[in-house]
C-alpha cells in the first residue's frame, strides 16, 4: 500500500492537466529577448532552409515556433498557438532570430503625422457632405 504524502492535496491539479511548467523554465529565467524587440503584430517567417535540428540547445517550443513560422504569422498568433505568454514567445523568438532561424518583419512606423489643421479640414469636409 502506498502512503499519501503529508500536507494538503492539490485539488486544482488533476491527471488531465498534464505537466505544469512555469514560463521562466521555458526561457531559462530570462524576461527579455537577447535580440530584437517584437511588436505584437510583427510577422515572423522561418528562414529558407532553417533546420532547428542543427541547434541541439533549442527547446521543443523553439522548434514549434520555427514550424509555425513556415508561413508569415504574427507574434500574437504564435503566442496563442503555443498557449504561452507573449513575453515568453518574445524571448524564444529572440533566440531564433539570433540563431538565424527566423526573420521578423516589423510593421511600418508612421514618421509623419498630419497637422491638426488638416485633420480639422477633413472632418469639416465630411460633415458638409
Amino acid at each position: 500500500m502506498r502512503a499519501e504524502p503529508p500536507g494538503p492535496q492539490h485539488e486544482w491539479l488533476d491527471d488531465d492537466a498534464g505537466p505544469v511548467v512555469r514560463p521562466y523554465t521555458v526561457t531559462g529565467g530570462r524576461v527579455a529577448p537577447t535580440t530584437g524587440d517584437f511588436d505584437l503584430v510583427a510577422f515572423v517567417l522561418a528562414n529558407p532552409g532553417a533546420d532547428p535540428a542543427g541547434h541541439p540547445h533549442l527547446h521543443p517550443e523553439h522548434r514549434q515556433l520555427v514550424e509555425l513560422a513556415g508561413e508569415p504569422v504574427s507574434v500574437a498568433e504564435l503566442a496563442a498557438h503555443l498557449n504561452l505568454a507573449l513575453g515568453v514567445v518574445r524571448v524564444l523568438l529572440g533566440d531564433l532570430l539570433a540563431g538565424g532561424l527566423v526573420s521578423v518583419h516589423e510593421p511600418p512606423t508612421t514618421a509623419y503625422l498630419p497637422d491638426d489643421n488638416i485633420l480639422k479640414a477633413v472632418a469639416n469636409g465630411l460633415r458638409a457632405l
